[in-house]
C-alpha cells in the first residue's frame, strides 16, 4: 500500500500533543514537512519527530514539500489563509476546529475548496469517541425514536487559556468557539445534523482576566499575547427546521462547577453521557442501561477516518457543508449575544 503523505501547518500544542502521536502509530502515512511562523519551533518539531523538512510559512511549505494533504493546526484566525493556499495548490485539507474565526472566512474557504475540488474534513474529535459512535448507531437505527430536544455543556469554573485564545483577532471568540464547538457539534451530529434556522444566546464578560490561585490553564506556545477581549461564558438555544431544539452552555470561567455532558431526548428513549446511559422502558418498566464502550484515542480515530476517505473516495462525516453550517451556528450565537435578541441563522 502506498503511503499517504501529509504536511503539518502549525507546530504548536495540538500538533505536538495530539496529531503527531496519532501519525506515529501508523505505517501507512508519512509526515513529509512542517511549517510554523516561528521557524525555530518548526525546526525543533521536525527534529523531535524525524520530519525531513521544516518551513517558515504555509506558502513556502506548499511550494516545496510533497504531500497529499495538509493538517492545519494553527490558531483559528489563520485557518482560512492556510486552507485557501492549500486548495489553490490542489492539496486535501484536514482542519482543526473551528473551521475559521468568522463566517466570512469560512465562506471564502468554502468557495476556494469547492473551486479546487479537493477533499476537506473538519477535525472535530469528540465525534469519534466510542460512546458517541455507539449512540449515533442507536439513533440511526431508530432506537430512540424521533429526536426532538437535546442539551449540552462544556464548562469550566476557572480554565481560561493563556495566549492567543483570549485575542479575538486570532481566536474569533472565547469558550463558545473553543469549547462550545465541541459539545454543540457532537450533539448536532447525534441529532442527525438538522438545518439550524435561528438562535437565542447570551454571553457574560463579568469575570475577565481573573487572578485565581491554584488552578491550571492551557498555555499556548504563543503565550505573549496581551489582548483579553473574549467572553467568560455563554448559553442559549438553537432551533432547527424540523422543530427540534438544542440548549447549550460553554464557559472558561463561571462561579459554578464545571461539567461536560450531552443529553438527547427522543420519542422512544433518551441518552446522556459521560458515561453513556440510555433511558428507556422494558416490559412496562423504566430502565437505565449503561453500555460498556471502552476508550479510544479520538485524534487517531478522526485521522484514521480522513485517511480512509482519501483512499476510498467516501465523504467525511464532518465534511465541508457541515463545517460551514457549524460556523453559521457559532456566528449566530455571537450575533444574538451581541444584539441581545434572537437571530436567524
Amino acid at each position: 500500500m502506498n503511503k499517504i503523505k501529509v504536511a503539518i501547518i502549525g507546530a504548536g500544542n495540538i500538533a505536538r500533543s495530539c496529531h503527531m502521536p496519532a501519525y506515529n502509530k501508523r505505517d501507512d502515512v508519512e509526515v513529509t514537512a512542517v511549517a510554523d511562523i516561528n521557524f525555530e519551533r518548526a525546526k525543533a518539531f521536525a527534529a523531535d519527530f524525524g520530519i525531513p523538512k521544516a518551513f517558515a510559512s504555509a506558502e513556502e511549505l506548499l511550494s516545496n514539500a510533497e504531500c497529499d494533504y495538509v493538517d492545519i493546526c494553527v490558531w483559528n484566525g489563520s485557518h482560512a489563509p492556510c486552507a485557501i493556499a492549500a486548495a489553490r495548490h490542489g492539496k486535501g485539507i484536514l482542519c482543526e476546529k473551528p473551521m475559521a474565526a468568522s463566517l466570512e472566512d469560512a465562506l471564502e474557504m468554502q468557495r476556494e475548496i469547492e473551486k479546487a475540488d479537493v477533499p476537506f474534513m473538519l477535525a472535530v474529535c469528540t465525534r469519534y469517541s466510542p460512546q458517541v459512535q455507539l449512540l449515533k448507531q442507536m439513533i440511526t437505527e431508530g432506537k430512540l425514536g424521533d429526536i426532538y430536544f437535546a442539551k449540552t455543556a462544556y464548562t469550566r469554573r476557572r480554565g481560561t487559556p493563556r495566549g492567543w485564545f483570549t485575542d479575538t483577532k486570532k481566536s474569533g471568540g472565547g469558550p463558545v468557539i473553543d469549547l462550545g464547538v465541541h459539545c454543540i457539534d457532537r450533539t448536532w451530529y447525534l441529532m442527525g445534523n438538522p438545518r439550524p434556522v435561528r438562535v437565542s444566546a447570551s454571553a457574560s464578560y463579568a469575570i475577565g482576566d481573573y487572578q485565581t490561585k491554584g488552578v491550571g490553564r492551557w498555555v499556548a506556545m504563543d503565550s505573549d499575547v496581551t489582548a483579553f477581549d473574549t467572553e467568560d461564558s455563554a448559553s442559549g438555544i438553537v432551533h432547527f427546521e424540523n422543530g427540534a431544539s438544542l440548549m447549550f452552555e460553554a464557559s472558561w470561567a463561571q462561579n459554578a462547577p464545571g461539567e461536560s455532558f450531552t443529553q438527547i431526548l427522543g420519542s422512544k428513549g433518551g441518552a446522556r453521557f459521560d458515561p453513556l446511559t440510555v433511558y428507556g422502558e422494558e416490559c412496562g418498566y423504566l430502565t437505565d442501561n449503561t453500555p460498556t464502550c471502552g476508550t479510544a484515542d479520538v485524534f487517531y480515530e478522526e485521522i484514521d477516518h480522513f485517511i480512509h476517505c482519501l483512499r476510498t473516495g467516501e465523504k467525511p462525516i464532518s465534511g465541508l457543508d457541515q463545517a460551514v453550517t457549524m460556523q453559521r451556528i457559532l456566528d449566530g450565537i455571537y450575533r444574538s449575544a451581541k444584539e441581545h435578541k434572537e437571530v436567524e441563522i
